[in-house]
């Protein structure tokens, strides 16, 4: 069983109520896209899929971004909310649970991130909570894509983490909804592995050649690349 928090070097991710835990997949999506967005952060930022609030209390730190999160269950949404109010920037977040696609804001946002379902056809555990989390039961890439579709500006932009496998798969239906990719994240575990998450930033802009992060070198040492990314979060890098 996994640890029931992770100290970050300046928040606390307390996880007990999540079904899915803090992973170092999503931390490099957040690490990732809070650094694209450190010179200019947008004004609003919606977290989709909010789980522990992870992903809003990376770019929280990295910005001066108000930041709304929603998350569908219950419990997970508690825990966010807790962990929200026990950061250093508890008046930029706030939590609201329910359904995305029901969820209404006044006006769009400005910046979307989402660390969706993974596994739209895979067999799915006896879990019933983090089978919800860790496959499209509940929000396929469509009803994503119609979500963000709703709530972003038009000239807006969203980082969305997936399988190296489906992201081909999503990318076609983003550029069908009108999205352009940007850039892309191919994240390997050693030199030696196929990609196996990529982090895709999509949206109006100017398009960028994409990158590849390696974890883990040779001797299974984390690489210069990734402790440069991680640095301003991991406590012991």
């Amino acid at each position: 069983m996994g640890n029931s928090w992770f100290q970050f070097k300046q928040f606390r991710v307390e996880q007990a109520g999540s079904a899915m835990k803090v992973c170092t997949d999503a931390c490099i999506q957040g690490a990732f896209t809070a650094a694209e967005l450190s010179s200019i952060p947008p004004p609003r930022i919606l977290d989709i899929g909010a789980g522990t609030g992870l992903l809003s209390l990376m770019l929280a730190q990295q910005t001066t971004s108000m930041i709304d999160a929603v998350e569908l269950d219950a419990s997970a949404a508690a825990q966010a909310a807790a962990n929200f109010a026990a950061s250093p920037w508890s008046n930029r977040l706030r939590l609201t649970e329910g359904d995305i696609s029901q969820y209404e804001s006044p006006e769009p946002y400005d910046f979307i991130i989402s660390n969706p379902p993974f596994f739209q056809r895979d067999l799915r555990g006896p879990d019933a909570r983090r089978t919800a989390a860790m496959h499209t039961a509940t929000l396929d890439y469509e009803a994503l894509l119609s979500a963000i579709s709703r709530l972003l500006r038009k000239d807006g932009q969203f980082s969305l983490l997936l399988p190296y496998e489906s992201f081909s798969v999503f990318h076609q239906q983003a550029s069908a909804a009108g999205f352009q990719l940007l850039t892309r994240l191919n994240v390997r575990q050693t030199p030696a592995h196929a990609p196996f998450r990529t982090v895709g930033i999509f949206g109006q802009g100017v398009q960028r050649p994409d990158e590849e992060l390696i974890i883990h070198n040779t001797e299974r040492q984390y690489t210069q690349e990734f402790v440069a990314l991680l640095q301003p979060y991991y406590l012991h890098l």
